[in-house]
């Protein structure tokens, strides 16, 4: 009943199917293990969007009337093969700048070549499609299309990985939709119930196939995508999602089990495992990825933690909010519970807090929180950076709050934080309220901290090669400045997360319009994480310790407007 509305309900489309030897057992967890591991101290690459297989026949369509045919072909060369199959399969480790992964020892690479052409043979014959054997280097995929310099972190890890554990190899018949094979995979994280009749109704776990070659014309926030569940196609708004896995909406058919004699024979199969959300976790695996994590963490001495501020007031009212909450003799008054209850003293005017705004309420709320999510994963923050923009300080004061450090380490307002000035609306710099009148307002400063940047020698309207010297300077500087273990935190601007990180990590700067294009997605408190390997005099960027914060907007809202009118 799902797909009652689905455009393609009656459209001969076949499916495209697979056959993949999967592990199972020890190995299996072992490889998960790895998974994991990996995405946590290198991101995301290209193995992650399958689980681990090795692959026997690449996919080919089949007609749906005939897909019965291959159960029963899989089932009969799965018989022949049972007796002859290797009770372990030899896996050699092999690196390269781009993949990383197990290749099969050639003796028992020809017996699974010849079940994959036994398969490919009768299949192509009783069910009328092409089928095509993998007759080169057989291997499982462990990473592939990192950057080179994750390489040796990752081959850490795969060292942990015993390939001669017990293992249950499972050939297995997997099917994924050919229509969406180049597209993205999204997951909604909630739900979303359509406004116009041009968006898609989604639910919290729904897959949703985007196709980015469509995207460019779609409004900012938004992508146009094809339910999995539904089949129905329409705008959702981005931040309801996060990027799947390509192989979560492919469908497992059916599988062979090979069993051997030796699984019977070896005791430790029976050593336990602990589920855990779901999910299966062998104590001895888990053990020996934590030594070497732990290992890594004296390595990595020092983390560098980039973070935009939180919401500021005219994010939410506009460049105007100051009028709004001035009365006619020029005090402060507050017209919304989302405007901060008081604004700081300052000896100048009380209008230069219009180009240099205050955080809303939600923003102090949003830092906090973040704060005390980093105080729930213990990060240990050692040095906190700001730029000189009140928005930035009030930021690093509520995260030091939150992390019940705001009596221990105190904020170095560092001018060369600020953001590309070519971007203020003022086109000049903003007058800052200065260190003194900060301690004066009960901000934690450091108030013997000189800057590595004169705030005299920022220039309105720099040019974008000015900006990225002065960026790449400062980050520089501040290191040094920070020899001891433990995370920098640096609260700056949309623009910092690049700025900052690309130059430690030694890339080189993008393009200014391809910066703008990276800010626009930038929410508030996004985040950017950097760690040190020490020995190699380097730095990576990995996961942030804590996850992004997402809420909903929340209109102004008058109850005379339709509540208590007669129409």
């Amino acid at each position: 009943h799902s797909h009652c509305n689905d455009p393609s309900l009656d459209d001969p489309i076949p499916q495209e199917y697979a056959l993949y030897l999967c592990p199972t057992g020890r190995l299996h967890n072992h490889l998960q293990e790895f998974w994991k591991a990996s995405k946590h101290q290198c991101g995301k690459n290209r193995a992650h969007e399958v689980f681990p297989h090795i692959t026997l026949c690449d996919f080919f369509t089949c007609e749906d009337q005939k897909v019965e045919l291959l159960y029963d072909t899989l089932k009969r060369v799965g018989e022949r093969f049972s007796q002859c199959f290797p009770p372990s399969i030899s896996l050699s480790l092999h690196t390269s700048t781009s993949y990383l992964g197990f290749f099969i020892g050639d003796s028992h690479a020809n017996i699974l070549k010849e079940f994959a052409l036994a398969f490919s043979s009768e299949a192509s014959a009783l069910a009328d499609c092409h089928v095509k054997p993998c007759l080169k280097q057989l291997h499982l995929t462990l990473a592939h299309k990192f950057y080179p310099h994750h390489q040796k972190t990752l081959e850490q890890l795969a060292k942990c990985i015993n390939p001669g554990e017990t293992c249950q190899w499972v050939a297995a018949l997997y099917s994924r939709d050919m229509r969406f094979v180049h597209y993205q995979t999204l997951r909604a994280l909630f739900q979303y119930k359509p406004q116009n009749i041009d968006e898609l109704m989604i639910n919290t776990g729904d897959f949703i196939y985007v196709d980015p070659t469509q995207q460019s014309d779609v409004s900012e926030g938004w992508v146009i995508g094809t339910s999995h569940r539904t089949g129905c196609r329409g705008f959702l708004p981005e931040n309801y999602t996060e990027r799947a896995n390509e192989s979560d909406t492919w469908v497992k058919h059916r599988e062979y089990v090979f069993v051997t004699a030796s699984r019977f024979l070896t005791q430790t199969e029976n050593e336990p495992s602990v589920k855990l959300n779901g999910e299966v976790h062998n104590p001895s695996m888990s053990r020996s990825i934590t030594n070497v994590l732990s290992l890594q963490n004296v390595t990595l001495r020092r983390g560098v933690l980039v973070m935009r501020h939180g919401e500021r007031v005219d994010q939410v009212f506009g460049k105007s909010w100051l009028q709004q909450c001035l009365t006619a003799d020029g005090r402060y008054y507050r017209a919304d519970l989302n405007f901060p209850s008081t604004l700081p003293k300052r000896k100048d005017s009380m209008k230069h807090f219009e180009y240099d705004p205050p955080l809303s309420c939600c923003g102090i709320f949003q830092s906090r929180l973040i704060g005390e999510a980093l105080l729930d994963q213990e990060v240990t923050v050692s040095y906190v950076y700001s730029s000189p923009a009140l928005r930035c300080i009030q930021t690093a004061q509520h995260l030091l709050q939150g992390l019940k450090l705001d009596q221990k380490v105190k904020i170095r307002v560092e001018p060369g934080l600020f953001e590309w000035t070519k971007w203020e609306g003022s086109k000049v710099i903003p007058n800052f309220m200065t260190v003194t009148e900060l301690a004066e307002a009960s901000y934690k400063i450091d108030t013997s901290y000189r800057g590595n940047f004169p705030l005299s020698s920022l220039v309105p309207s720099e040019s974008y090669e000015e900006y990225v010297s002065r960026s790449s300077a400062v980050i520089k500087k501040i290191i040094n400045a920070c020899p001891s273990k433990g995370v920098i935190l640096i609260v700056g601007h949309g623009s910092s997360l690049a700025s900052f990180t690309r130059p430690l990590i030694g890339l080189p700067a993008r393009d200014s319009s391809h910066l703008a294009q990276v800010v626009r997605k930038i929410p508030s408190l996004g985040m950017c994480f950097c760690e040190e390997l020490k020995e190699e005099n380097k730095w990576q960027m990995v996961n942030p310790p804590v996850k992004t914060l997402t809420h909903g907007a929340n209109a102004a809202f008058n109850w005379r407007n339709g509540i208590s009118t007669n129409i």
